[in-house]
């Protein structure tokens, strides 16, 4: 594993021992890598969503893929 340093603000680093004093996190480092993984994954979200805003509508009905759904959890409801 590589390793990083970086510099915050009192503020910020305050912020940062508040996070690992709440009990969610062990220490500086985990709580950074959760904010990076968050990040890349609103990033591959924000893409997958611009994706399907973009592409051509579904050539399959409304009213069927809807069926399909409610098939998929009659038959295999959780």
């Amino acid at each position: 594993m590589a390793t990083m340093n970086i510099s915050l603000p009192d503020s910020l680093k305050a912020d940062v021992d508040s996070r690992i004093s709440e009990g969610g996190y062990g220490t500086g480092s985990e709580y950074v890598r959760d904010l990076i993984r968050r990040d890349l994954d609103r990033q591959t979200l924000r893409r997958l969503l611009l994706d399907g805003a973009s592409s051509p509508p579904d050539e399959q009905p409304y009213e069927d893929w809807i069926e399909s759904l409610r098939e998929r959890i009659r038959t295999h409801p959780s």
